[in-house]
Formats: C-alpha cells, sequence, structure tokens
C-alpha cells in the first residue's frame, strides 16, 4: 500500500478475515467502557426513508480515541428486500486513519453488523442477566438470531435454545445450523411463548415497526429472565416491558431521539445505558429475582470497535483489494 491506497474488502473479504466473536466482544468491552468515562464521540445517527414505509438509510460515525479508531458506517434496512431476494440489512464501513483522517479500508458491513449487534447483547447480558443463565429463547431465525447465540454461548453457559420464527423452514434450518456449530440442543417451536417464558435469556429480532405487532404479552417473561430487544419494541407489549425491574439501552441520547422517530411510545424509565453500566456508575443485576430486558438500538461505536480489528487482520492474511484515492 501507499499512503494514497485503501483496502476493499467485500462481504466475502470480511469473512474470510475469520475475527472471532471473543475477539469482537474483548473490543467492545474496552469501547464500552471509554464511552461510559466520556472518552468518546458519536453524534446522534441521521437517516433519511426511500421508499416509505420501514425503510431506510442511517449514517453513523463514530470516534474511539482508546482503539485509535475513526469511520462512518452507511447502513439500511428494506424490509420488503427478502421477497426480492436481496438483504434485508445493506452497506458499507469507511474505516480512516485516526492521525490523518485519510481512508484506510472500505469494507462491507453485513457481517459486522450482524456480529457487532450480538455482541452488544451478550455484553448487556453479563450485566443484566443471571451468569449460570443455560436456556436461550430466540424469536427471528436469521442472521441475528444465529449472531446472537453464538455471542451468549461465548459468555454465558448455554445448553439449550429455543428456536420461533413465523417460517417452519427457517426454525428448521436455524436449528440443524446452530446444532451443527454448537455444542447445544436447539428446539423449534411452533409458539412465541414457547421461547419466551421458562427461558433465562430471551432475544426478538424481528423486523424494526413503527407500529408494532406486540406478540409479548404480560406474565411471559419469566422472574429472574432477561431479555434484549433486537428490533426495537416491535415484539413487546407495553404492559410485558413495564414488568421489568430494569429497563436499559446501549445509549440515551440516541435513544431519546428514536423515541422523537415514533418508536417506544410506552415504556418504562430508562435504567441505564451500556456505558454506565461498563463503568459501575449505575447497578446491573442486583437480585437473582429481577426482570431485565435492554433495547439496545446499534451504535456505530459498535462498527468502529470492530473496524480496526477487521483491516489489521485482513492485511496481515493479505486478504482484500488495493485501491488508489
Amino acid at each position: 500500500m501507499t499512503p494514497k491506497q485503501l483496502l476493499y474488502l467485500s462481504q466475502a473479504d470480511v469473512l474470510n478475515v475469520d475475527l472471532k466473536m471473543a475477539q469482537i466482544i474483548e473490543s467492545m468491552e474496552v469501547m464500552f467502557r471509554a464511552k461510559g468515562e466520556g472518552r468518546t464521540e458519536m453524534p446522534p445517527k441521521p437517516g433519511i426513508h426511500p421508499g416509505g414505509g420501514e425503510s431506510f438509510l442511517h449514517a453513523m460515525p463514530a470516534c474511539i480515541p482508546d482503539l485509535k479508531s475513526a469511520g462512518i458506517k452507511w447502513v439500511s434496512a428494506f424490509p420488503g428486500n427478502p421477497a426480492r431476494g436481496l438483504p434485508y440489512i445493506a452497506g458499507l464501513v469507511i474505516y480512516n486513519d485516526f492521525e490523518t483522517g485519510l481512508p484506510l479500508a472500505v469494507m462491507d458491513c453485513v457481517w459486522i453488523t450482524a456480529k457487532r449487534t450480538g455482541a452488544a447483547s451478550a455484553i448487556s447480558a453479563r450485566h443484566l442477566a443471571r451468569p449460570e443463565s443455560s436456556v436461550m429463547g430466540m424469536l427471528g431465525c436469521g442472521v441475528q438470531g444465529r449472531s446472537h447465540v453464538e455471542a451468549m454461548n461465548v459468555l454465558f453457559p448455554l445448553k439449550k435454545v429455543l428456536a420461533y420464527d413465523l417460517s417452519e423452514d427457517a426454525r428448521k434450518q436455524f436449528a440443524t445450523d446452530i446444532s451443527r456449530n454448537f455444542d447445544l440442543a436447539v428446539v423449534p417451536v411452533q409458539s412465541p411463548r414457547e421461547a419466551v417464558s421458562g427461558c433465562d435469556i430471551v432475544v426478538t429480532a424481528g423486523p424494526m415497526m413503527k407500529t408494532p405487532h406486540a406478540t409479548i404479552q404480560a406474565g411471559w417473561l419469566d422472574e429472574g429472565a432477561f431479555a434484549s430487544l433486537v428490533d426495537y419494541d416491535s415484539y413487546w407489549q407495553p404492559a410485558a416491558m413495564h414488568e421489568v425491574d430494569k429497563f436499559c439501552t446501549d445509549d440515551k441520547t440516541q435513544f431519546q431521539n428514536t423515541r422523537q422517530g415514533g418508536y417506544f411510545p410506552d415504556i418504562p424509565e430508562v435504567h441505564a445505558d451500556l456505558g454506565e453500566l461498563a463503568t459501575g456508575r449505575k447497578p446491573g443485576r442486583e437480585t437473582p429475582e429481577e426482570r431485565t430486558l435492554t433495547a439496545n438500538l446499534g451504535l456505530a461505536l459498535n462498527d468502529m470497535a470492530v473496524a480496526p480489528l477487521i483491516y489489521s487482520k485482513a492485511k496481515d492474511k493479505g486478504i482484500g483489494t488495493w485501491l488508489d484515492l
């Protein structure tokens, strides 16, 4: 490379780097501690909405001095894409040199988005779930479902996953894939409640909707359970959320901006964000009986905690294509 070149990493290139979930979690934990101590920069993400409906494109810049990382993700989410044979999530990460600002790399964001989202939920669970949690309920058996099982399996002694999806084929394929890749019993279930009640950890990962279908009802989430709402409040009735003892998020400012956009109209008071939990400024789980919940929105800081790892390993392995600026 020269100072006037950048590394292009396709989706296949990013996958071939073979970055492990444990490494992603470790880097993101460094970032969340720095965030909680005020050593990061992340403006609220602006968005546009071509095509209307639930579709959006978001610009997500962030800077993490502790990791010497700076850059931006340009990401789309179009719920109608799977019916076209296209991915629901797509986009690019631009990773910049921390000292000069020059772009060092442009990389596909799909793998990064999946893995860092699962990692953020797992880090939240480290503070909010019972450490002995072994039964996980997964509602939504797509990309996020897989990454969340992988991430939770790094930090918790999982033994069984109860998997629900509207598509029976998706449930069955998920069970096959997870059973093959992890030493876990995976049980496809026929109803959403079977993936909530009786579980230590519950994750909902359907499409994000301004008008929630609100399937999960009060009384479903067990005493002592933890839930991560990857799809905002789409799956949850307000009464079910108001049952929890601690309602958390990944960033309070971004959460309030999201609420102004029409999401989360009826929720409990926010107890803490992940930076506050990571630094101990706010307590996480305090008793085995507490019901806890996090609604992580997905932070640009997450992506910028992963991008330098991808870039460094890609260079070491000779992966990617060098392009002139």
